[in-house]
């Protein structure tokens, strides 16, 4: 059995997205290609579930994410704060986030690094090589407009 160049190239990255060569993305059937927004949203929204992880992104991210949800009829961007790098068969993955006060953040890092690892690959079947976590700010109780809800008392004015 040769293999010719054309089948050669269909298992190469391409743009944005990645096919896989082997495992469970290829066949003799086909292959099956993944988009690097698709790991970037599966990573976002598992890091979202643990415990701990107040939001993701920098400063100039949380901004432009703040701004879009006022926006009628707009969603939460799931991949904002994620970076990953999509090759053959293997993902590496980006996040920036801010913890909460109190918690440990070297627990949740290994929490956060188990939970991504476990969705992308049972979701996808590409390897995650690795998770590297950017702790950008801490989140203190009150620190938001609306962290009170309705119940907040706005500050009397010190001057008329």
């Amino acid at each position: 059995m040769t293999e010719t160049k054309a089948s050669t190239d269909a298992v190469k990255t391409s743009g944005d997205t990645a096919v896989g060569a082997s495992g469970a993305l290829s066949s003799e059937h086909g292959t099956t290609t993944i988009a690097e927004t698709v790991v970037s949203k599966i990573a976002g929204i598992a890091t979202r579930e643990v415990d701990g992880v107040h939001n993701l992104g920098g400063g100039t991210a949380r901004a432009v994410g703040m701004l879009r949800e006022r926006i009628p009829g707009s969603r939460t961007n799931m991949a904002q704060g994620v970076g990953v790098e999509v090759g053959e068969t293997q993902a590496a993955i980006d996040l920036a986030i801010v913890a909460d006060y109190g918690v440990s953040i070297a627990d949740l890092a290994q929490g956060i690094r188990r939970n991504v690892i476990s969705a992308v690959e049972r979701m996808t079947g590409l390897e995650v090589t690795e998770v590297n976590i950017a702790v950008h700010d801490i989140h203190l109780e009150g620190d938001d407009e609306g962290d009170g809800g309705a119940t907040e008392v706005p500050p009397e004015r010190r001057v008329q």
